[in-house]
């Protein structure tokens, strides 16, 4: 397998014109983080990746996947799947205490709800306790299988102790 070259990667995709540069961000931080561990662990392959997504980051799940699978080619992820579970948003507003589910812009023309950060109860700013997280949960993969592997007893006995 060849080294990444995900600088090269982010100046052709940036050359293409407007696109998902934050799905591209997240997805190269993830790949970066994957590889270091497939390398320090010996993984043959990865069979799956699993990040817990918070629903305050704006995450574009289709985009992410699409740049997942754009920088993993001809490495231990290229045939991984990226799978999500997402964290739902809750707020707390410091002037009238409410705990809960935040307020949406049911105007907003976009594909997705847009959260207003708006207290639902008193109308003032309010503060994000959760929904904020972006990280891996869960590598699946294949280990590298051992060469040395001892096949019988004798073998076993006449390898040195370290």
């Amino acid at each position: 397998m060849k080294p990444l070259d995900l600088a090269g990667l982010r100046r052709g995709l940036a050359r293409e014109g407007p696109g998902p540069m934050h799905e591209l961000s997240i997805a190269t931080s993830i790949v970066e983080s994957v590889m270091e561990f497939v390398e320090k662990h010996g993984i043959k392959e990865v069979v799956e990746v699993r990040l817990l997504i918070g629903e305050l980051m704006g995450v574009e799940q289709e985009q992410l996947r699409f740049c997942y699978s754009a920088i993993t080619k001809e490495t231990a992820l290229e045939n991984s799947s990226l799978e999500f579970d997402r964290i739902s948003a809750s707020v707390h507003c410091p002037h009238c205490g409410y705990r809960g589910r935040p307020k949406y812009w049911d105007d907003a023309l976009s594909f997705m709800p847009i959260i207003t950060l708006q207290c639902p109860e008193c109308g003032k700013a309010v503060e994000a306790t959760q929904g904020t997280e972006c990280a891996i949960k869960t590598i699946r993969y294949v280990a590298e299988e051992l060469d040395e592997y001892p096949t019988n007893k004798r073998e076993i006995a006449r390898r040195p102790t370290p």
